[in-house]
């Protein structure tokens, strides 16, 4: 069932090649956040494989590691909101009700089954309208089993897609003996990601790692800080040292608890004016913040108000198809 689905969707993918961005063009970028998981369950191949038929520019990889030092795709350190582990391994969650993927080898996290994402408080779908819990079609990847399934992709359709890599709790995954970073640059130099003409990206919410990353560890390839609070003043000169954008929250680029009294922000414009890009997060037709009453609205405020980038979207088809009837 799982090679049917992975066929298909690559036969989808030449479908849409003809219909996808060009790198260098003035058109924002669609980048496929955790693939199509408005779709497929978030992080698993078959949604990257939906995203590139989609036409997404770049697809995103959460990558955390495990016990025996492999990059998994993942979007936490935990594992129970996406697997069945506390059914497998329950004699493994710590005290404070946690499954942590650090504790497990590849081996084990192979084991597990992938589902669409729960709220652990109730047990049931975050987004209940998404992919139905208990299909048992999808397992856990590595980030090399990724890398090379987007380049064969790539290479089978003839269309490029990207990598957009978030290092996920750098400082969190030290403190336990293990470096995320080292470990996700090694491995995207492996691959042929190096330079800022490599169409790939890193991200990561920890400023003093995007900073690592830059100096210590010595990253060319484009780089990207991600923001969750409005910066304080004179972070994005700094910012604009290191980095080459920011990726903020699409409600720190507008406000208001409705369409009518929504207002835009200046993060956009400010960062722009440092040479940073804008990659606001997450565009979801089935949680709209308040300020747009449908996605069709909430991509005209990203893009033609704000004037962001590029965004990241649960929904590469609505994005690249407003994108394509917006660019003429």
């Amino acid at each position: 069932m799982k090679n049917t689905i992975l066929t298909t969707l690559v036969m989808l993918a030449a479908a849409f090649a003809a219909e996808a961005t060009v790198e260098g063009a003035e058109r924002p970028v669609v980048i496929a956040h955790r693939g199509a998981s408005g779709y497929v369950v978030e992080h698993t191949l078959p949604a990257k494989a939906m995203a590139h038929a989609m036409g997404a520019d770049y697809i995103e990889q959460d990558v955390v590691l495990s016990k025996d030092g492999v990059l998994v795709v993942l979007h936490d350190i935990y594992l129970e909101a996406v697997t069945d582990v506390a059914a497998r391994f329950p004699e493994r969650r710590h005290e404070d009700g946690r499954f942590y993927a650090l504790d497990f080898t590849l081996a084990e996290l192979k084991q597990l089954q992938l589902n669409e994402r729960l709220n652990t408080k109730t047990g049931r779908q975050a987004l209940p309208g998404r992919f139905p819990g208990g299909a048992g079609l999808f397992h856990i990847s590595t980030f090399e089993e990724e890398l090379r399934f987007i380049q064969g992709l790539n290479k089978s359709t003839g269309r490029e897609a990207g990598v957009y890599v978030e290092i996920k709790s750098p400082d969190w995954h030290r403190k336990q003996g293990a470096d995320v970073s080292r470990a996700t640059v090694d491995m995207l130099r492996r691959y042929g990601y190096a330079k800022k003409t490599d169409k790939c990206w890193i991200q990561c919410f920890e400023w003093d790692e995007v900073r690592r990353v830059r100096e210590e560890l010595g990253w060319e390839g484009r780089l990207l800080l991600l923001m969750s609070k409005n910066p304080k003043p004179g972070m994005l000169e700094d910012v604009a040292k290191v980095a080459d954008g920011i990726g903020p929250s699409i409600k720190q680029i507008a406000t208001g608890k409705t369409p009518a009294e929504r207002k835009l922000t200046p993060l956009v414009r400010q960062a722009r004016a440092l040479g940073l890009a804008v990659h606001p997060y997450t565009v979801r037709r089935d949680e709209l913040p308040a300020w747009a009453a449908s996605a069709d609205e909430l991509h005209e405020v990203i893009f033609r108000d704000a004037k962001a980038d590029g965004v990241f979207t649960d929904f590469p088809d609505l994005t690249r198809q407003w994108i394509d009837r917006h660019s003429n």
